[in-house]
This record gives structure tokens, C-alpha cells and sequence, in this order.
């Protein structure tokens, strides 16, 4: 007879965990501090074999998820997304952190669920650069706007311009100097991958560290629909009957970061790029508007990104065809 795995939902927030575990016919529900006397204490209760379902709540949850695989436990982690559909389903009303931790139970006891595991430290790091180097961009722009505003004004104060210019080189020199090593650090995990992205045309040497990044090395994926899925690049139609006829746009479902990245080399790939040139234009040709032909433009960035990156084989153009076609040696 097969035993069924013991579950507990984890309702993870900055300072608490509802933890909601069935004892027998019965459920029971606790409270624990997100410290690691609070983990140890959530393992003596929910035990060091059982699957932990938890939702991905910003940083909060990983030092938790962290300590229960160390323990020996298995994790599951998900989108919240996922668990509030999961909620309005059954018609769940009302909300608390001791209902979650219980609709996350009863989750983990119906549902297939993934097992979580830990990312390797360095990728860990890499990615916190990548967060610091994009809040700065951004801080950088707020400074640029800002140093245009007093000098459209009838009186300018020399000390602010002086005081803002400054900090715009200081942004900029951290963002040159940040951005240099996160690029050393990925070149060093993936040496062989690397060189392999940016023989792309379109895609540099940013963008091929940015989406070594995303995709974890292209290791996890089975297809370059999964990719382009998780960069939220695929199209959704949205019809119904004959009275609804919205537009068929992108779901937009995480990876912002790299569909950014990602558009602002589809103007240089339309270009440089058979390919995504082929592509651009026949759909411009059709009457397709720019924007929408770029968007096309990086979904098959991501498709050649894959196959070179999987087959290990670099980008080459046949200037004959006019077409993209692998380095064969």
C-alpha cells in the first residue's frame, strides 16, 4: 500500500510563518518566527520528510526554503498567482495567513507540484548584481531628468547643476564598473555559452550574460516555447463567440527584464540579422505595424538563442540565402 507523503502549507511573511499541518483527521495550525530558531522549530513539527508548499513571496521565503532542504525535506514553491486561482476555484472566501497556509495544504495534497531546489551561490550573486546594476539605471534617469529641470528655469543655482552632474558620473561609474564584473562572473560560469549567444547577430555581450541569467543556462528547458513562454513573449489570443474580438497581444508573465533587453536588440537584429530581417519585413509586408513585427523579431532571437545554445553550434550567416544557417566544422 502506498503511504501518502505528509504536506504543510507555509503562509511565509517578513517577520512569521503560518504553518498549517494534518495531524489524523485534524488540522492544526501554528505560528513560528521566519528566523532560523523559527525553522527548526517548524521542522520538529511538521517534520524533516514532509513537502513544504509555500508561495515565491519576494525574498522572504527563500532563507526558509533554504534550511528545509537542508533538513532533508522537499519544497515546493509557488507562483501566487497559481495559489489564488487555486482559491477562487473552490470559492474560497475571506483571507488570513492561517487560511493560506491552508489552502496551501490542501494545494500540495491535490495538485502535482515541482520540487524547488536551491540555485548555485554564484548564479545567486549574479542575479543581485543584476538587480543593483538596473536600480541604478534607473536612478541614473532620475538624475538626468532632474539636472534638466532647473536649467529650463529663469534662475539656476551652479552649486545644484554642479552637485547633480556629479552624481550622474558616480551613478554611471558604478553601473560601468558593476555591470564589468557581473559579466566577468557569468564568462566565468559559462565560458562555452557566451561566446555562443553573442556570435548572434543583434545580441551582445550584455544581453548574452542577461539571458544566461534568465535561463539559467538553458538547462531547464525542453523547447524554446518554454523559453519564449517564461520571458512572456508568446502571443494570447483573446476571442469569444462572435462578439468578442480583442487583440491578440503578449502575456507579459514575468521576464520584463529580458524583454527589454531582448527589444532593444531586435532594432539592430532586423538589420544585422537574416533571419529576423526575412521575418521583419514579410510581416511589415503584410501590414503588420513595427512594434508588433519587433516583438516577432525577438521570439525568434529567442529561438536561434536556444538552438545555438543546445546544439553548441555558433551563428553564421549564408550571405547567399540571405538566411540563417549553424557553423558546421
Amino acid at each position: 500500500m502506498k503511504v501518502l507523503q505528509s504536506v504543510v502549507g507555509l503562509d511565509v511573511s517578513k517577520d512569521t510563518l503560518a504553518v498549517c499541518y494534518q495531524v489524523g483527521p485534524r488540522l492544526q495550525h501554528q505560528e513560528v518566527a521566519n528566523t532560523p530558531a523559527g525553522f527548526r522549530q517548524l521542522v520538529r513539527c511538521g517534520g524533516a520528510t514532509s513537502l513544504y508548499v509555500l508561495e515565491a513571496t519576494g525574498p522572504y521565503y527563500l532563507a526558509v526554503a533554504y534550511h528545509l532542504v537542508a533538513a532533508g525535506a522537499q519544497v515546493a514553491v509557488l507562483n501566487p498567482l497559481v495559489v489564488k486561482r487555486f482559491i477562487q476555484m473552490h470559492l474560497g472566501k475571506g483571507k488570513s495567513d492561517r487560511k493560506d497556509a491552508q489552502w496551501l495544504l490542501r494545494y500540495g495534497q491535490q495538485q502535482a507540484t515541482p520540487r524547488w531546489q536551491p540555485e548555485e551561490a554564484l548564479l545567486v550573486e549574479c542575479r543581485q548584481l543584476e538587480q543593483v546594476v538596473e536600480l541604478l539605471i534607473r536612478q541614473k534617469t532620475m538624475v538626468h531628468n532632474a539636472l534638466e529641470a532647473p536649467q529650463a528655469q529663469p534662475v539656476v543655482s551652479p552649486v545644484a547643476l554642479a552637485q547633480l552632474r556629479q552624481t550622474l558620473l558616480d551613478l554611471a561609474e558604478q553601473v560601468q564598473e558593476l555591470e564589468a564584473k557581473l559579466l566577468t562572473m557569468v564568462e566565468g560560469r559559462y565560458p562555452a555559452e557566451m561566446p555562443l549567444l553573442y556570435s548572434i547577430p543583434g545580441i551582445g555581450r550584455k544581453t548574452a550574460a542577461y539571458l544566461l541569467l534568465f535561463a539559467g543556462g538553458f538547462t531547464n528547458f525542453q523547447n524554446s516555447r518554454q523559453l519564449i513562454a517564461k520571458a512572456g513573449l508568446c502571443p494570447r489570443e483573446f476571442s469569444s463567440g462572435t462578439s468578442v474580438r480583442g487583440k491578440a497581444r503578449i502575456t507579459k508573465m514575468g521576464g520584463a527584464l529580458i524583454r527589454s533587453k531582448l527589444f532593444m536588440c531586435s532594432w539592430s537584429a532586423r538589420r544585422a540579422n537574416g533571419a529576423c530581417r526575412a521575418l521583419y519585413d514579410r510581416l511589415v509586408a503584410k501590414g503588420k505595424n513595427g512594434k508588433l513585427a519587433l516583438i516577432a523579431v525577438c521570439n525568434k532571437l529567442l529561438k536561434q538563442a536556444y538552438a545555438i545554445v543546445t546544439s553548441g553550434v555558433p551563428y553564421q550567416t549564408d550571405f547567399t540565402k540571405k538566411v540563417a544557417v549553424p557553423l558546421v566544422f
